[in-house]
């Protein structure tokens, strides 16, 4: 028996859905995967160091990834269609991504972000077609992204929530199987510790659960800026303790947000704000990597970590991220000014970070 489809505007959309979750897969059909760097240490330490760069994603960061899977979240559960308006409460980079996805199927974009997100993410974000809207402060941006969208009769694509549960954390193609295919060829292919940072929670979670999955036993640590929620959360269990707006742009909510898996988790690290930028500048010198605050944020946690392997003669591998390149902080982060006015000084940590390479001792008396 011949099953006919109904016409109607309920088909028209479904047309056009399916139309969209093609361009989607055809753009990531194009793009190659991200390189995983080879980051050099003192041989003698006997641990190798990787660095997976997001930067060269087309949208600029690791939340091309995020961005992409949230678009197709939305089209295959019918919640974006050919009219709709995309809203996202972000602190830039998401934003940027997601204004790319939208401008690939014609679709308006408005993102919702605190004041203080840098120009160059706001440049573009309206470069990729979108526009913003910025509030005073990053706990406003929830609910005016939730106000504007239902303005609009437009989809919030709200990120903080559905992050963990948009991507699939099997494999798929996701970071966690990109990092573990790139390996498989290394000395020592199966990682000691993976490093990120929190944002949603949405990498972690991911990496978290894949490592489980597949019965790996690499560890995760998360990192996390001074005064965000995600540590205490992290330390406390099933309470949800509040934080501020974190100064490293794109990881640490003044939230724990829904998509924050705790128990994935096998070891948290509350990093000083000064101390993300003083890392990020030394990755500069050290491997010619040029990465936003985020990136330091991370390495601040792996050189703890082998500075650990070294003290007790273990061999083996450490994985992090380069989450976005520092082409879009010129006027924050890579400003001496900047910091002096948001009271970060990042020279006591770059001198640690420069003591451990000369010693292979990790000592943070002095800060």
């Amino acid at each position: 028996m011949k099953i006919e489809r109904s016409a109607g505007r309920f088909n028209g959309n479904r047309d056009w859905a399916d139309q969209a979750i093609r361009r989607i897969r055809a753009e990531n059909n194009r793009s190659a995967d991200t390189h995983l760097y080879s980051v050099p240490l003192p041989e003698h330490w006997g641990v190798h160091l990787y660095l997976k760069d997001e930067s060269t994603h087309r949208s600029g960061s690791l939340k091309h990834r995020l961005a992409r899977s949230l678009f197709l979240f939305g089209l295959v559960n019918g919640w974006i269609r050919e009219d709709t308006t995309i809203v996202e409460a972000s602190s830039g980079s998401t934003a940027v991504s997601e204004a790319y996805f939208a401008q690939l199927l014609g679709l308006p974009f408005i993102a919702v972000m605190a004041r203080t997100t840098s120009p160059e993410k706001i440049a573009l974000i309206e470069q990729f077609g979108g526009s913003c809207l910025l509030v005073e402060h990053a706990s406003e941006v929830y609910a005016t992204a939730q106000e504007v969208a239902a303005t609009c009769k437009g989809h919030y694509m709200d990120q903080f929530t559905y992050a963990e549960r948009a991507t699939d954390w099997r494999g798929n193609n996701n970071i966690a199987e990109s990092i573990f295919g790139q390996l498989e060829l290394e000395e020592y292919c199966v990682p000691d510790w993976i490093v990120v940072g929190a944002g949603t929670g949405g990498t972690s979670a991911t990496i978290g659960r894949y490592l489980r999955y597949h019965s790996h036993p690499t560890q995760l640590l998360v990192v996390d800026p001074e005064n965000s929620a995600f540590y205490p959360g992290w330390l406390a269990g099933s309470e949800a303790p509040t934080g501020l707006p974190s100064r490293i742009e794109g990881i640490g909510r003044p939230r724990m947000e829904p998509s924050f898996v705790p128990s994935v988790i096998d070891r948290m690290l509350q990093i000083p704000d000064a101390a993300s930028v003083a890392a990020m500048r030394h990755l500069h010198s050290l491997a010619g990597l040029h990465a936003g605050p985020s990136t330091g944020t991370n390495l601040w946690g792996v050189w703890q970590l082998v500075a650990e392997m070294v003290a007790s003669g273990r061999k083996g591998s450490v994985v992090s991220l380069m989450c976005d390149g520092g082409e879009r902080y010129p006027g924050s982060y890579y400003n001496q000014e900047w910091l002096a006015a948001q009271g970060l000084a990042p020279e006591p940590y770059e001198a640690v970070i420069a003591a451990f390479f000369d010693t292979g001792r990790w000592e943070t008396g002095t800060v």
